[in-house]
């Protein structure tokens, strides 16, 4: 007769996947609704109610009222003649991340509490999916505090706060793709892996790198390198100069290096560099572990990152391959704790 408590490590770690995926998906949303400026569409955040689209006319109008009293109605989009038409568009991309997002809670918190009453999770494991419950949370607080800056202050959201809601959804899906791993070794006699210091020097790398790229989307930074396809004066250089001469440095350099888009666009392009060759070591290493589809699956996807955050530079950040860019963003992160992980594992 089988033992079904052995099976129950490996539903736990397909269940994780799945929310795991559904993050990455969300973060393509999100790219979406960034770059379409649809941030700030929804101006309430309504738990329940929220989840129904306006289903009458009166309802639309509404809605756009509350959307018109908005600095970015105000000052962007009402002089340039929205309709009621065109905001629809913008609602639907907000209304998308947002539904997507109590779905992504649901999916985790209801069969945490149904693994929980039936006894299916190993002897350690609770307090981390409590903690990634909380992570998921607290995103959806961060959402709502990154919104509401574009809301009252701006006619954008604040590029702080979006590093920070951006920032909590990778970390939480490099939660969900850590605890994973673990819950197979679980079921296969491993103990859970250790984070060597290797692999905390290259992750701190890579999140010095989402920073910068969450702040350079945030303040629109993508464009002030100029642009045109394989031109060199867009990428490697930037408007012809290898160092941005736009950069203004009168308020100080704390000011600079946290505002200034043309010197966050520079640091960002070139700090990749820095996290490319602690990839390619992090790669090198799990392959010589034995985990070789880990060294192929961060190769491929921090080379693919690359090239198209150069293509996104040329092609003035057009809107499929700046998606793309995100998406291949929150991959990377899969790829580089699934790496990490696998430098990491020991045996009981």
């Amino acid at each position: 007769m089988t033992d079904t408590r052995s099976t129950r490590p490996l539903s736990l770690a397909r269940w994780l996947a799945v929310v795991a995926a559904m993050i990455v998906a969300i973060v393509v949303v999100g790219g979406i609704t960034r770059l379409t400026e649809s941030g700030v569409s929804i101006t309430e955040w309504n738990v329940v109610s929220g989840t129904l689209p306006p289903l009458s006319e009166a309802a639309w109008q509404a809605e756009f009222a509350k959307y018109r009293e908005t600095p970015q109605f105000i000052r962007v989009n009402g002089p340039a003649g929205m309709t009621l038409a065109t905001y629809k568009v913008i609602f639907f991309w907000e209304w998308v991340h947002r539904l997507l997002a109590r779905t992504i809670v649901l999916v985790f918190a209801l069969p945490l509490i149904w693994f929980w009453l039936r006894g299916a999770i190993p002897a350690g494991y609770k307090p981390r999916l409590l903690a990634l419950l909380a992570l998921l949370a607290l995103q959806g607080a961060a959402g709502w505090w990154m919104v509401q800056s574009g809301i009252v202050h701006d006619v954008k959201v604040s590029h702080f706060r979006l590093a920070t809601h951006l920032l909590l959804a990778l970390v939480s899906l490099a939660g969900m793709v850590w605890t994973a791993l673990d819950l197979v070794g679980t079921a296969h006699g491993r103990a859970p892996a250790r984070l060597r210091p290797l692999a905390v020097v290259a992750l701190g790398a890579l999140v010095i790198q989402l920073v910068l790229g969450a702040w350079v989307a945030g303040l629109r930074a993508g464009v002030v390198a100029g642009s045109g396809w394989f031109s060199l004066d867009a990428w490697p250089l930037m408007q012809g100069r290898l160092f941005p001469a736009g950069i203004d440095w009168n308020n100080g350099m704390l000011a600079a290096f946290t505002h200034d888009p043309f010197l966050l666009h520079f640091l960002h392009r070139w700090w990749a560099w820095v996290v490319v060759a602690l990839l390619i070591v992090l790669a090198r290493l799990a392959r010589a572990s034995g985990q070789r589809p880990a060294s192929i699956a961060l190769h491929s996807a921090f080379g693919t990152q690359m090239l198209l955050g150069i293509a996104t530079v040329w092609s003035g950040v057009w809107l499929p391959l700046a998606v793309l860019h995100q998406l291949t963003g929150a991959l990377l992160v899969l790829a580089t704790t699934w790496a990490a992980h696998a430098l990491g594992r020991r045996a009981i």
